[in-house]
């Protein structure tokens, strides 16, 4: 079997309604541009207050993904 190489990013993903929504909209927002997702790590939840009301969620998130190195992309 061939060795992989997987590239981990860290994205920032907010919504107006839960910690969950905040992470999909972070994961939904990289599907877009990167390819071949493979895990997501939640590493920290937060929220936004103000006047003592939450107004919005974050969701800190670990993305890994399939590195393709360059040479690999030009064949």
């Amino acid at each position: 079997m061939p060795s992989r190489v997987y590239k981990i990013i860290e994205l920032v993903g907010t919504s107006e309604t839960s910690w969950e929504d905040a992470a999909r909209s972070a994961v939904e927002s990289a599907s877009q541009t990167l390819s071949d997702l493979r895990v997501v790590e939640v590493n920290k939840l937060d929220m936004q207050i103000e006047d003592g009301k939450v107004v919005s969620y974050r969701a800190r998130i670990n993305v890994s993904f399939k590195y393709e190195a360059k040479e690999a992309l030009d064949r």
